[in-house]
């Protein structure tokens, strides 16, 4: 196994940094190798939002769901896919563009999650810890006004990075589905309910102690406390909204 697939397995969220700045050579090296990611049409169709002010990066973690480390965090970045600034340089040329839409948008998303995940593999490489932070997307109206976005910029994801505490090192990395359960050949294949229960019960045996494994009763709280939570369904209301500027 090469260095970069062993960082790939050894990457975890980190959420507890260590109480030092990264420096900004460290930082600019980061957002670089963002910036080399794979893009459609070499279009790069992202804006990269760099939080430095720490009052915004206080408001910011409020506004996602009360979450106190990002506040603190050494590096708080917000990948935008944006539809607007091509389209401001079609109008500029002259040109007369049609209006971003639901496919240009799902397009930017590709581009801006791209090198999201880039910056957080040259991060790992260079010793910091990285949390996505997928409550950007809620709060629509909040965030818009916190980060200026104008229709046709959507936040699709937020970065935490920092030197990780020794700790957070020290953390075991939870266990992924196997690939049998995730790879599938030539095309979709809806898995079996029996299949299913092997799915997930290797992992909800590491994550359920003191009592035998039960697959209703795991994936019934797991339900109840992540797909139909309020932050859940708050996520779908703003991503609603969202959607509303590329439909028109």
């Amino acid at each position: 196994m090469n260095d970069i697939i062993q960082s790939l397995y050894h990457r975890k969220s980190v959420r507890v940094f260590e109480n030092r700045p990264v420096e900004e050579a460290v930082k600019q090296e980061i957002l670089s190798a963002a910036a080399q990611a794979p893009t459609a049409g070499n279009q790069q169709l992202y804006t990269i939002l760099d939080i430095t002010n720490p009052e915004l990066k206080t408001q910011l973690s409020v506004a996602c769901d009360y979450q106190p480390f990002i506040a603190v965090a050494p590096i708080v970045l917000v990948f935008t896919a944006d539809c607007v600034k091509w389209r401001d340089a079609y109008l500029a040329a002259g040109c007369e563009p049609r209006p971003a839409g639901p496919g240009d948008l799902m397009l930017a998303v590709s581009d801006a999650c791209i090198a999201a995940q880039n910056a957080v593999v040259a991060a790992e490489s260079l010793g910091l810890g990285s949390c996505y932070i997928g409550d950007i997307i809620e709060n629509r109206e909040r965030i818009k006004e916190l980060l200026t976005l104008p229709d046709g910029v959507f936040p699709c994801a937020m970065l935490v990075l920092g030197y990780p505490t020794e700790k957070q090192l020290e953390r075991t990395k939870p266990q992924r589905f196997a690939l049998s359960h995730i790879v599938h050949e030539n095309g979709y294949r809806r898995l079996e309910e029996s299949e299913l229960r092997e799915m997930f019960a290797e992992r909800a045996a590491r994550q359920q102690t003191g009592a035998e494994w039960d697959f209703d009763r795991w994936i019934t709280a797991f339900c109840t406390r992540k797909y139909m939570s309020g932050f859940s369904k708050e996520m779908s209301r703003s991503a609603g909204e969202y959607w509303k500027e590329y439909d028109g």
